[in-house]
Formats: C-alpha cells, structure tokens, sequence
C-alpha cells in the first residue's frame, strides 16, 4: 500500500464535485450514490495501529453480526512514523476520529460500535461521488431538511469518508476491509435555500485527493451526521451500478 497523503481542501472549481448533489439526475450517468440504497442501522469502526501488521493479516479480526453494519478500517500512526509496517496507508484523519471518540491510539487494534439513533422526524442524507480525474475524486455529502427538523444551535456535525474496498485475500488481508483513505468532516448550522418552494439543503462538495496506490474502481463513500454528544443520526453509504 502505497503512502497516504493528508486530504487536500482544494478551492478551484471541480466540474464533478459540483454535479456530484447539485443534479443528481445528470451526476447518475457518471457517479456512484447513495440514492435507494439501505440506510446502516451502526457504524463499526476499526483501528489497527500501524505498528501492528499481523493485525492487518489477523483472520480473527473483530466483525460486526449484523450485515446492516457499515464497517471502516482506520490505520492510526505510529511513534515509528515512516518505519513502522503500515505506514503506507496511516493517516492523520485516524487518529482525529480517535481523538473525537475519546479514545487513545491502540497498540493493536481497538474497535468503536456507534448505533444509528434516527430522530422521531428520519434525516434524508445522501454521499456520492463521480469519476477520477488527475488522482482526484468528485464527492459530495448533502442533507435535505425534514418539514420539522432544523439544526440545534450548536449544529450537525458530518463526516464523509472515502474508503477503499479490499477484498479478503489482497493486500496482505484475510478478511475483507472499508480501509479509510481521507476524510471530510465540518458542522451544518446554517440553512441554504435553494429553490422558491422553500426546500432546504445543507451541502459540502469538493474533491478528494486519491492517495498514491489506492485503486479508484475499489473507492466508495460513506458518510454520517452527529449530534454533539456523538450520537449518530443517520448514515449511508454509495453503490456503483
């Protein structure tokens, strides 16, 4: 696995990121959605420190029951730094989300369970994504509003991961894995009306950088929002078809 750059926060205009929550309907001929897909029930997040290489090889690696689960693999650096046998695919972007769950770096591995906790009034969340293009990925997260649901004064926290499917068998895996390649993270407070029928949306489109030896054909969103205590409200994930 080659090394995994920091998620770069690039400001110019990105053709594909703009289609990816915009138009929908145009974006579906060159992009993969969550649109019809079914909604997570939890989110099992593992973190594997990249000290650790028979973690990553462990065939008893810990797995959720349930198959309504959404499943990440995070490689959390190390004090070894370029040296230690995961390294290539550790990311900052792990150990921040330790940090947001309160825990500390493992020395093996550590695994975080959070239950999707729906409001009485459902969240309507969608990710997707288009094609690559110069090792950049169009993504986008979008919430439309719910008649009922507006924001808590201190806002809806979201989180958009691009993950990377490694079948069991590659990559020195015995078990399939969702490894995390970057992250996108902010707070909705604000809302932005984008039509006269009063339909809101809360929206962040952008390009992701593809790290240096991820494979783009294996790449898929996944995405959620939180209140501030860290409960989560509701997740997806996108599907090519």
């Amino acid at each position: 696995m080659a090394h995994m750059k920091p998620l770069a926060f690039v400001t110019s205009t990105f053709a594909a990121a703009a289609l990816v929550c915009h138009a929908p309907h145009a974006a579906a001929q060159a992009s993969c959605s969550s649109d019809g897909t079914a909604r997570p029930t939890a989110l099992f997040e593992r973190f594997i420190s990249a000290d650790c290489e028979a973690c990553w090889a462990d065939p008893a690696t810990p797995a959720p029951s349930a198959p309504s689960t959404v499943v990440l693999d995070w490689i959390v650096p190390s004090a070894q730094g370029d040296e230690a046998p995961l390294s290539a695919a550790a990311t900052n972007d792990a150990a921040l989300r330790l940090q947001a769950l309160g825990r500390q770096a493992p020395a093996g591995t550590d695994v975080a369970l959070s239950t999707v906790e729906p409001p009485a009034r459902p969240l309507r969340l969608r990710v997707a994504h288009g094609l690559p293009i110069n090792d950049y990925l169009g993504t986008g997260i979008a919430l439309a509003r719910t008649h009922g649901v507006t924001p808590p004064p201190q806002g809806w926290q979201y989180h958009l991961v691009l993950a990377e499917a490694v079948p069991a068998g590659n990559e020195g895996t015995l078990v399939a894995r969702n490894l995390v390649r970057n992250m996108l993270s902010g707070t909705w407070n604000k809302r932005e009306q984008l039509s006269k029928n009063e339909l809101f949306w809360w929206m962040d489109n952008r390009p992701m950088r593809i790290p240096p030896g991820a494979q783009p054909q294996r790449l898929h969103m996944v995405g959620w929002v939180q209140d501030a205590e860290g409960r989560v409200l509701a997740a997806v994930q996108s599907v090519c078809r």
